[in-house]
C-alpha cells in the first residue's frame, strides 16, 4: 500500500478515536454536546479531517 494512503488512513483513525475520546466521562447526548462550544468545535475539525 502507498505511504500516502497509509498516512491518510492512520490520520482517520486518529481523527475518529479523539473524537470518541472527547465523550469518555460526559454523556453522549445531544444536549450537552449542543451546549459546549470547544468539543463541538473539535468535533467538527476532525471530521473536516475524515
Amino acid at each position: 500500500m502507498d505511504n500516502e494512503i497509509k498516512t491518510w488512513l492512520y490520520d482517520i483513525l486518529q481523527s475518529i478515536n479523539e473524537i470518541d475520546g472527547y465523550f469518555e466521562d460526559k454523556p453522549r447526548k445531544f444536549e450537552e454536546y449542543s451546549k459546549d462550544t470547544k468539543t463541538k468545535r473539535a468535533i467538527e475539525r476532525n471530521i473536516e479531517i475524515i
